[in-house]
């Protein structure tokens, strides 16, 4: 498991109390889950913001940039070249 996706799956355990319910597949839909919903978006959001120094705009919350943790580990890679 790469850093990162071991930093977004803390996040998500600890935000979203159900994301540690039981084990999640990176490739997993966090909203059919029931983890996230709109609200959940835009905790998500800020915490990419201020983790990882990025802008997530408007455009960009799609889900396949957010909608599981495969996307966003793809997703934070891209935005901060790692």
């Amino acid at each position: 498991m790469s850093p990162i996706e071991t930093q977004v799956r803390a996040f998500l355990a600890d935000a979203f109390p159900t994301a540690g319910d039981a084990p999640l597949d990176a490739e997993t839909s966090l909203f059919e889950a029931g983890i996230i919903d709109s609200m959940g978006v835009l905790t998500l959001v800020t915490w990419l913001e201020e983790t990882y120094g990025f802008t997530v705009d408007d455009d960009e919350v799609l889900p396949e940039n957010i909608d599981g943790v495969g996307a966003l580990v793809r997703y934070i890679g891209r935005k901060t070249g790692a």
